[in-house]
């Protein structure tokens, strides 16, 4: 007979998972103990279980397959909830071991006790605590198979003294392994959609995350109904690179390409994305939405039509009832707009620095320049996503994942983590801000104590610049937001880690290529402005004077400089 934590990890290995991230802890040392034993699993130690989560989530949304997290009794568990909260509203199909207390001790508000299954239930759709050997191994079962089939959260919540008792082997555990299944729309919603298509309408393409694996059935399409391509931010890896039809992303961090693309449609025809915000969506356009989960379908805008169905298998359905246009007016509008932005854009790429500090925007163009074709990029949520979005080109087999839903700070190291632990040979860059990484800067550790390859880019402005810049927004003067100036260099050379500290822009491309160049983890200390702006593609009226409200403010307290900077980043 064997333990309830033995038949677990036995189930784990059965369904393909080949690590597990967390923090080593009493109520866990069963579960640890057996992955110890267990060829084919490893046991990677993380600072902190919020990392834990993070590397989990990142390393199921590259793969596509079940990763595994877990955190002991109490604090340790409750680490767990905002990396899981990402990884539930990321699709990243994670299995998180909640170790609890012991079982005799529940509900007596025994030492380190919380209630996992109240906790954990709104990121997850599947929690369920397992109080008695005789549950396993078919609760086991039942959360891998929630979490690779609806591509979310799972959660395990088991005691201690749980994990230790023997379980029979009456109920053998069998192969748990993700469904994949063909979902197409009915053949008279395909006919539905081609007759709106066919209609003399200039349309516009907007692509999300379901466009990965339908590249070229979104091209396809694009060309016959000459269409541009506009991408929502977590499209941007799977439509961007290689395609005659880009325009850009929308949104509030996008460029005025893809917003213009969009207003000046007829009809908008959603692929795989629920684009968030509505105030980017034509005001008089047809909108028809295609998507795998019917309960997406108009949540964000009006619809026409809307049909359920994976973004390949609909586009293959439906192109043959397509007739091929022959006006590309609003395409080749739309293209000629974009390269009038990208044009607007490289003036940042091309001024190196200046007495402020380093272009960010230089900065990400040059690591994007220089890395692998294969690499993978992690953004922090904040100015790092915008420069990531905006300046870091994809390319074939190029992968870029952040908090892009859930929106948490300090998300690139952790996610950098998990990428490289799945993916030892590729290029792994971190765009971290100074804000992200000293939240969860504990974990450079783990890059040294697992010897992973990670390239930290820091972007180092001594501020949180998206908040600085929400306050600004909002007419108030921005207060809590700067930081005294930190030698992030000198901190990660203290932990082992090759590191570079750059000042001058003349200096960035010889330091990333020596940090992409050094075998070992390595971080680069950019010193960057702190005055860019990420400036919005639509500006409303609200914004405009909440902004100029700022600068007066700004004015009256006496900060005649920065409101100086500023100026110079918007004309």
């Amino acid at each position: 007979m064997t333990t309830v934590a033995e038949r677990l990890v036995e189930m784990l290995v059965r369904a393909g998972v080949k690590r597990v991230y967390g923090v080593v802890g009493d109520s866990l040392n069963s579960m640890v103990d057996a992955i110890r034993r267990t060829k084919g699993i490893e046991w990677v130690a993380v600072r902190h279980e919020e990392v834990g989560a993070f590397a989990a989530g990142a390393e199921a949304q590259l793969s596509g397959n079940l990763a595994v997290c877990a955190g002991s009794c109490g604090p340790g568990n409750v680490h767990l909830l905002n990396g899981l909260y990402d990884c539930h509203r990321s699709y990243a199909p994670v299995l998180a071991i909640a170790a609890h207390i012991p079982s005799s001790q529940i509900g007596t508000s025994y030492f380190q006790e919380t209630h996992p299954e109240r906790i954990f239930n709104d990121c997850s759709h599947f929690c369920e605590m397992i109080g008695s050997p005789s549950q396993m191994p078919r609760t086991a079962q039942n959360a891998i198979r929630a979490a690779q089939n609806q591509r979310g959260v799972s959660v395990l919540v088991i005691p201690g003294d749980v994990a230790l008792q023997k379980v029979s082997g009456d109920f053998p555990p069998h192969e748990v392994r993700a469904v994949r299944s063909v979902v197409r729309p009915a053949e008279s919603d395909l006919q539905d959609l081609a007759e709106m298509l066919n209609s003399p309408s200039k349309c516009t393409l907007l692509c999300g995350a379901g466009c990965q694996g339908a590249r070229e059935e979104v091209l396809a399409l694009a060309g016959a109904l000459k269409a541009p391509v506009v991408h929502a931010l977590r499209g941007k890896q799977f439509v961007e690179w290689d395609n005659p039809f880009d325009v850009g992303m929308t949104g509030l961090i996008g460029l005025a390409s893809g917003y213009r693309a969009m207003e000046n449609a007829d009809l908008l025809l959603m692929l795989g994305t629920d684009f968030p915000y509505d105030s980017f969506y034509p005001k008089k356009a047809k909108i028809a939405q295609v998507d795998l989960r019917g309960e997406n379908l108009g949540r964000r805008a009006r619809l026409d039509l809307g049909l359920v169905g994976q973004v390949r298998e609909t586009i293959r359905a439906l192109l043959p009832k397509i007739e091929k246009k022959k006006k590309s007016a609003h395409l080749e509008d739309s293209l000629k707009h974009y390269q009038q932005v990208r044009e607007k854009m490289a003036k940042h790429v091309d001024n190196l620095d200046n007495e402020a500090g380093i272009h960010p925007q230089y900065l990400a163009t040059t690591a994007s320049d220089l890395a692998a074709d294969d690499a993978i990029f992690t953004a922090d949520t904040g100015m790092c996503t915008v420069w990531a979005a905006r300046y870091v080109r994809m390319k074939k087999g190029r992968s870029l994942i952040g908090s892009f839903n859930h929106g948490s700070m300090a998300n690139a190291l952790p996610q950098a983590i998990g990428a490289q632990m799945l993916f030892p040979d590729r290029q792994v860059l971190s765009f971290s801000g100074d804000g992200g990484l000293g939240m969860l800067m504990g974990d450079l550790l783990t890059l040294v104590q697992h010897d992973l390859p990670v390239k930290v880019v820091v972007f180092n402005n001594s501020t949180l610049g998206m908040v600085k810049l929400e306050m600004q927004v909002a007419g108030i003067p921005d207060f809590g937001t700067d930081f005294k100036p930190f030698n992030f260099a000198k901190i990660a050379e203290g932990a082992g880690i090759r590191s570079f500290r750059v000042e001058r822009g003349a200096d960035v491309r010889g330091a990333l290529q020596a940090a992409l160049k050094h075998k070992g983890p390595a971080l680069l200390d950019v010193v960057t402005n702190p005055y860019e702006l990420s400036m919005p593609p639509k500006i409303i009226g609200e914004q405009a004077w909440g902004f100029s409200l700022f600068m007066m403010k700004e004015v009256m307290l006496g900060n005649v400089k920065e409101v100086f900077e500023e100026l110079k980043t918007v004309v």
